[in-house]
């Protein structure tokens, strides 16, 4: 079988994909305190090997397999792909796998500082199975809100081309539902050290993230002309809301921070993902500059709502995903010549589509979510006990820092490793590290 030149494409879009989990895992875990980043980089990594067996096993088949009563497919259907060898079929499995992956590690910016991991990993292939899965096969697989689907064909279709709801919608509601059912973290709002520890990480994982989008909204382009227009709405509408963001916070605080500019291309990268194939550039450019705004007005929202989304998933993720998925109402190009949104004068029934689409995610994902949450929550148990918060994730949960300060004690494990010396002699230093 020869490989085609668009089969390569998607390969190498799905391991631009993959890379963003690792440039998540940067982003977030340099918004962390110090004492916590390994935490965040572990429960990153951890749902991109959790979710990469899943839906391996059955993840695959049950957002695209033979549907059941519209809400997802069989999930035995292609039960280890094994099915698939033989056909290129396992390059798409790969490249959707990847959308599985990312979705996961960003619920986990909404927690952290003060989660359990063995918690946190009783969760994710649970959530990636009820929740994810179902809500692909809906939007993507034929299912319920596709234009086949039974709320499809009430509402009218959707445009999702890359995950707004699926994805950024998906993940901010279920961040919003961990963050309240484990409660917010000792100091919130008023400790100045829960600020960001490490900002040169937070723009190197916004690098990876812009760096890996152009395969995230790009791979499933089906020609030159709609690549064309993927490419420079992902190069268009983050550099807006980069420049909309710290046009917010010159305003607002006197000063623009480099916090706020990397926030800001994420804000905008997401905005854009459901609408990258179906905007002008000038249209990808509004909602750029929309939803940077939008969102940086909204982290703000936490302190004054009281809920403790420890690195904005909500205030990114959701609300520009919302942005981007309801500007499509307005901005939507004709398909020929017929329909578009209100401004190409395609009337009120895309925005109604958009607005149901997006309605239906929050409630099916925050529903789901909370019961899942709670159940895990009161059993296996999702928080770390107050004093591990003090003394810090990293140490408790892991045995481990992400930082040696000059031989003070705040790195390696809490006793030697057996295979060294020192576990072997009693010697003062041994008997300091024991104590």
């Amino acid at each position: 079988m020869e490989i085609s030149a668009v089969d390569v494409w998607v390969m190498v879009s799905a391991a631009l994909v993959l890379l963003m989990t690792p440039g998540v895992a940067f982003f977030y875990s340099g918004m962390t305190r110090a004492k916590s980043v390994l935490n965040m980089l572990m429960m990153c990594f951890s749902a991109l090997a959790v979710v990469a067996v899943v839906w391996t096993l059955w993840g695959y088949s049950m957002s695209g397999a033979t549907g059941i009563a519209q809400l997802f497919g069989n999930p035995f259907e292609a039960f280890g792909l094994s099915s698939l060898l033989g056909s290129g079929d396992l390059i798409s499995a790969g490249f959707s796998a990847t959308f599985a992956i990312i979705t996961v590690a960003l619920i986990a910016g909404g927690i952290a500082d003060r989660a359990k991991f063995s918690g946190w990993l009783v969760f994710v292939p649970i959530w990636v199975t009820l929740v994810y899965c179902p809500l692909a096969f809906m939007v993507w697989g034929g299912g319920l809100l596709s234009a086949e689907g039974e709320f499809g064909q009430v509402f009218g279709e959707a445009i999702d081309y890359a995950g707004g709801t699926v994805v950024h919608i998906n993940a901010g509601v279920a961040a919003l539902v961990l963050a309240l059912i484990i409660g917010r973290r000792r100091g919130f709002g008023v400790d100045p050290a829960q600020r960001p520890h490490n900002i040169p990480l937070v723009m190197l994982g916004a690098t990876l993230l812009w760096f890996g989008w152009f395969g995230f909204n790009g791979g499933a382009a089906t020609d030159a002309a709609e690549a064309g227009v993927i490419w420079i709405s992902t190069m268009v509408a983050p550099a807006a809301a980069f420049i909309a963001w710290i046009g917010v916070e010159w305003i607002r605080d006197g000063k623009p921070t480099s916090l706020g500019g990397a926030s800001g291309i994420v804000a905008g990268l997401v905005a854009i993902t459901p609408a990258c194939a179906n905007v002008s550039p000038l249209g990808a450019l509004l909602i750029g500059l929309l939803a940077g705004v939008a969102s940086a007005l909204a982290v703000g929202l936490k302190y004054r709502l009281g809920y403790d989304d420890s690195l904005d998933v909500v205030g990114v993720h959701l609300v520009s995903g919302l942005v981007g998925t309801l500007a499509l109402g307005f901005f939507a190009l004709p398909v020929d010549g017929e329909g578009g949104g209100l401004f190409y004068g395609g009337g009120a029934d895309q925005l109604i589509a958009q607005s149901a689409a997006a309605a239906f995610a929050i409630l099916f994902t925050g529903i789901l979510t909370t019961i899942i949450g709670i159940l895990i929550h009161r059993t296996v148990g999702m928080r770390v006990a107050e004093e591990d918060e003090i003394t810090g994730v990293d140490l408790t949960e892991h045995a481990e820092t992400g930082y040696e300060f000059g031989g003070l004690g705040t790195g390696g494990s809490f006793r030697p490793h057996p295979s060294s010396p020192a576990a072997h002699r009693r010697t003062p230093e041994a008997e300091r590290v024991n104590s």
